[in-house]
């Protein structure tokens, strides 16, 4: 799997001011990351703790809060993980579905892609009986 980096924007409002920086898109990830001090500096309050399981097995607990990120001139509101200093920042799979992009990892770049609406289906009888 190649990898490659997307800039992104945080900041702690919608109408900003924004941070850019580089992210490495990583689809493996399922929030984006971003180092703890980045948000302090941005006053981004974290709204409560989760834990995650790493690659080498450990289980660690990390601060989390729904900031808004600007891609590609699209801002949305996303849950971004607050990473120990020195983290590398990740766009994560969560983001990337809440903008509605794939990933190309032969070209390396982000793509659209549709959003799923299996339920949607007029053909499909409604399981708890008539509409």
């Amino acid at each position: 799997m190649s990898t490659f980096y997307q800039t992104i924007g945080i900041a702690a409002r919608q109408d900003g001011p924004f941070i850019e920086l580089e992210a490495l898109v990583d689809t493996g990830s399922t929030y984006t990351w971003v180092p703890s001090p980045l948000l302090n500096r941005l006053g981004i309050e974290p709204t409560e703790r989760r834990l995650f399981d790493t690659a080498d097995g450990r289980v660690i607990e990390r601060e989390i809060a729904e900031v808004p990120v600007r891609l590609d001139g699209r801002i949305y509101f996303s849950l971004v993980v607050s990473g120990n200093r020195g983290t590398m920042p990740l766009l994560g799979a969560t983001t990337l579905e809440d903008f509605g992009l794939g990933v190309d990892p032969v070209r390396k770049r982000l793509i659209p892609v549709r959003g799923l609406a299996m339920s949607a289906t007029p053909d499909i009888a409604h399981p708890f009986g008539k509409r």
